[in-house]
């Protein structure tokens, strides 16, 4: 078995086996919710947290990675827009919601097992740069583009900006990512090896944040489903899959990245789309079957996908 498959097969499998878990009544779907809340709040930060700390960032400039990664959404983005409005004739908003659907990359429960598995430490400081501001950036720009767009179908005044950013800081100050990348780069600058009980604490943590996160992806999956808006979805799934990850590979060749931070970011826009797709969704009530659609179709694809980008950049 080529050895692409042997490092990109094993996740979606963990993904498929959470998903049994649940369908056949072995367990409640309730128990992916708290393997969610795990992963998300203890065994993700602390990866991050041992990633950053014991990374060896070269002299590395990170701006040029993130200019690679966000040009590909901003591309991929406006050509999910342009497609749901202009040839499907829908309206801004859930013209808007195809664009995050297309662009909105599963970083944590997904990225991260796959750039681990298939590229290793320096694909993982690649990611850990990009997750300190892939959240933020993210939401922002799908919350004011969504608003925007209510304004243009509904009328609606506009909001306050400075409330809108008010409130993402909150949120932020809310997430425990933050708080493993700031303790990351705090121990970096340090200059402080870990060593003793505390890196053995944080190996065993790390060590379970790929398979839990998986196996909980898995166990949440039946909650979406396919829902409808099925050619919208497929054409978001196709943007999300393909066009995303090889506009990504351009701009990462461009701006002279790694080799391996240039595949960490391919194979992170090669991934499934992020479930913030359909939370953004509900908030907005707006386009969820759609969001719900294109998770399900990225998710029961994407192991094609990473796998045939995954082979590109070996």
């Amino acid at each position: 078995m080529p050895a692409t498959v042997e490092n990109v097969l094993p996740v979606f499998l963990l993904i498929f086996a959470g998903w049994l878990i649940v369908a056949s009544g072995y367990l409640q779907a309730k128990a992916g919710d708290a393997l969610s809340d795990f992963v998300f709040k203890v065994a993700v930060p602390v990866l991050l947290f041992k990633t950053i700390a014991e990374a060896d960032f070269h002299g590395a400039f990170p701006v040029r990675l993130w200019i690679a990664y966000f040009s590909g959404v901003a591309v991929t983005w406006t050509i999910a827009y342009v497609m749901a409005n202009k040839l499907f004739r829908t309206d801004h908003r859930t013209a808007t919601v195809t664009g995050v659907s297309s662009a909105f990359a599963n970083t944590i429960f997904i990225g991260i097992p796959v750039v681990d598995r298939t590229i290793g430490p320096e694909g993982l400081v690649a990611l850990s740069i990009l997750i300190a501001v892939h959240l933020p950036v993210m939401m922002i720009a799908s919350t004011v583009l969504i608003e925007r767009a209510e304004q243009r179908d509904t009328g609606k005044a506009p909001g306050n900006f400075f409330g809108l950013l008010k409130s993402m800081g909150r949120n932020l100050r809310r997430n425990p990512l933050v708080y493993g990348i700031i303790g990351g780069s705090l121990y970096h600058l340090s200059g402080l090896p870990l060593s003793g009980i505390p890196k053995i604490l944080t190996d065993q943590l790390s060590a379970v944040a790929s398979p839990a996160a998986l196996l909980s992806l898995g166990m949440a999956m039946r909650r979406y489903g396919f829902s409808g808006n099925g050619t919208i979805a497929l054409g978001a799934t196709g943007l999300k899959l393909l066009i995303m990850p090889a506009i990504v590979f351009g701009f990462a060749t461009l701006l002279s990245l790694s080799p391996e931070w240039r595949a960490a970011l391919v194979l992170i826009a090669a991934v499934p789309t992020g479930v913030n797709a359909w939370l953004i969704a509900v908030q907005f009530k707006t386009g969820e079957a759609l969001a719900a659609s294109a998770i399900t179709l990225t998710t029961g694809l994407g192991v094609l996908s990473v796998t045939f980008w995954a082979w590109m950049v070996s």
